[in-house]
């Protein structure tokens, strides 16, 4: 039906809702004079309302609580301007205010019940609705669903036609006992989410035993305990989840929903940052990711083409990863303007062609050699990449005219015991030179170990446990502090964001609240249990002793640093004392070396290098 039809319909039913109100008001009487004209008299009212806002623009099969309140507005204005007409032009009113009253309800009445019948009918609910009695029985064809999560979330999530299609939702857990009983939508609310067991074996007895938990709570899926999820795991229940961080702005839809990954169900609770400074900052603006094909690097590209880039220059040395990312972001954001490089950052000449060539406003700068025992076998080539790599993209965005300068650094760069660490330690230092004495601000971002990442545990804990183990860690008392990958890039963007948004320079490193650290050993027993199986019985956790490089603790803010909280979730690590800097000299000595393959005068002079950035006094820093 069209605009026309719709002002055609309303009117009509004003009309109606007159009579109606007369009848109600003063009774039964068709020979009353007056009462076609005073309900002319109406309509005209209700037609001069409908074209001054516009009720018919909202389409009736999506009609919402913001809808209803508009009929209920535009009744109101009909009945006032009513009244005021019919004072100046009919004021023989049977009934008076009772009449005008009475056609003010009917009115929203009839108005709420055209709209709410074509909904019914757009979603082929109406029949179902007026003859059923009870929930609706779980379609045996379909793949059962029991959902988690609070009754407005599963109420959004429920009103989407494509849900009917693809499963049977077999009943509902809400974080509210007093909830239980209630039906959102057809569906039953089974009980709180403490009785999950309870209500599994219910349905389970029932013959209705879920092949899916989709899970819409915010609280963390920690909570539902390793063994109880890896049981479920191991009895074939998947375990869903909405889209995540990287589809901004999207609806709980059911085409949404994807398996919940190893790395969600091990992490602690995230860390909320707030998105509007990141699209505020990236929106409209030329970015350039390097390392763009690794984990860290390709979820930047997903969250920066999700905040409205104007333009993504992805930046690797790896063909098959850049090739991947390009096409994933080619599929999901077609309209983006992008451009894949195929680049090492080491090639100093090469870095500076492209970025004169791309002129980016932003640059991420995630390319890196992260694995530690890696780094530590080959010292020259963690140099040349986390070293001088750092440099000629720093050197080379300042030239381009970036005016954002972000460096992906790692908790191993406190206190380094690793050739890794130290080198992302004198990256650190060379990338927050470039940020003096122009308009490019540099940021640093430190953070602990990212589940899932290149460099990750997980892993290589998830192909031993596969192959029916043993599990080998270093030391049962190693601990680490662990992110997401989504969170661990939310926080970069938001240390570059909030450099922004600064007026004074900055002067520290930014890092997270990541909480306590977790022990690598309850990490590996976690795991296990999440794939149903027993530590100790079905998979062997066996001690290999620590490797060279490697500490059983890792921390987040240096001997020469002091923390302070910079925002939510975010705490600045300052320096006692500016660090001194790397002069030229230093570093082509440094650079001369890894380019003859000398690994031990790599070593000494890079852990010489890091004692003097980590001095605490100003006397130390002179030396």
């Amino acid at each position: 039906m069209g605009r026309a039809g719709k002002i055609a319909a309303h009117v009509f039913l004003a009309f109606l809702a007159l009579l109606i109100g007369q009848v109600l008001a003063a009774g039964f009487d068709t020979d009353r004079p007056g009462l076609l004209a005073h309900a002319g008299l109406y309509a005209l009212s209700a037609f001069v309302v409908e074209l001054l806002f516009r009720l018919e623009r909202a389409p009736w099969r999506f009609v919402a609580a913001a809808d209803h309140l508009r009929i209920a507005r535009s009744a109101a204005l009909t009945a006032l301007t009513f009244s005021l007409l019919a004072r100046l032009f009919l004021p023989e009113l049977d009934g008076g205010l009772r009449t005008i009253l009475a056609a003010l309800v009917v009115q929203i009445g009839l108005l709420a019940a055209l709209r709410v019948g074509r909904r019914a009918l757009h979603e082929g609910v109406l029949a179902e609705a007026l003859v059923r009695l009870r929930p609706a029985p779980a379609h045996p064809a379909l793949p059962r669903l029991l959902i988690v999560g609070t009754a407005a979330e599963a109420e959004t999530f429920l009103r989407d036609p494509a849900l009917a299609e693809r499963y049977a939702v077999v009943g509902l857990l809400t974080p509210e006992a007093r909830e239980t009983g209630d039906e959102i939508r057809g569906v039953c609310v089974l009980g709180a989410i403490d009785r999950f067991d309870a209500v599994m074996r219910q349905l389970s007895d029932g013959g209705l035993s879920p092949a899916a938990v989709l899970f819409l709570a915010e609280a963390p899926l920690s909570a539902f305990g390793a063994e109880r999820l890896g049981r479920l795991k191991s009895e074939g229940v998947r375990l869903l989840r909405r889209q995540g961080v990287v589809e901004m702005g999207e609806g709980p839809t059911a085409a949404a929903l994807r398996e919940i990954s190893l790395e969600e169900l091990l992490s602690r609770a995230p860390v909320r940052l707030d998105p509007a400074p990141v699209r505020a900052l990236v929106s409209g603006r030329r970015v350039l990711v390097t390392g763009a094909g690794g984990s860290i690097g390709s979820e930047l590209c997903r969250q920066i083409a999700a905040s409205g880039a104007a333009h993504l220059t992805m930046v690797d040395a790896s063909e098959a990863n850049l090739f991947l990312i390009d096409r994933e972001i080619a599929e999901a954001w077609p309209a983006l303007p992008r451009r894949e490089a195929l680049c090492d950052v080491r090639d100093e000449g090469r870095v500076s062609r492209l970025l004169a060539a791309e002129q980016p406003d932003i640059v991420f700068h995630a390319a890196a050699l992260k694995h530690v025992t890696m780094v530590e076998n080959h010292p020259c080539e963690g140099v040349r990449t986390n070293v001088l790599g750092t440099r000629n993209v720093a050197m080379a965005a300042k030239a381009a005219g970036a005016s954002h300068f972000a460096l992906i650094s790692t908790d191993k760069a406190v206190a380094p015991s690793s050739v890794m660490g130290a080198t992302k330690r004198v990256a650190e230092t060379i990338a927050r030179q470039f940020g003096g004495g122009g308009k490019m601000r540099v940021g640093v971002v430190r953070f602990g170990n990212v589940l899932g990442s290149a460099g990750s545990v997980v892993p290589v804990f998830r192909h031993q446990i596969a192959r029916g183990g043993p599990v080998t860690l270093t030391d049962a008392n190693v601990e680490r502090y662990f992110m997401t990958i989504p969170e661990a890039v939310s926080l970069v963007l938001r240390a570059v964001a909030q450099s922004a948004a600064d007026a004074a320079p900055p002067v520290g490193v930014l890092t997270l609240e990541m909480g306590e650290p977790v022990k690598i050993i309850d990490l590996a027993r976690r795991m296990i249990e999440l794939q149903g199986l027993t530590p100790g019985k079905d998979i062997e956790i066996r001690i290999t002793g620590l490797r060279p490089g490697e500490k059983l603790t890792e921390e987040l803010v240096d001997i020469n640093e002091t923390a302070a909280a910079k925002s939510a979730g975010v705490v600045e690590a300052t320096p006692v004392v500016p660090p001194p800097r790397i002069d030229e000299a230093t570093l082509a000595a440094l650079e001369a070396a890894a380019l003859a393959g000398d690994e031990f005068g790599v070593r000494a002079q890079l852990f010489a290098l890091v004692e003097r950035l980590r001095a605490t006094t100003v006397e130390t820093a002179r030396v």
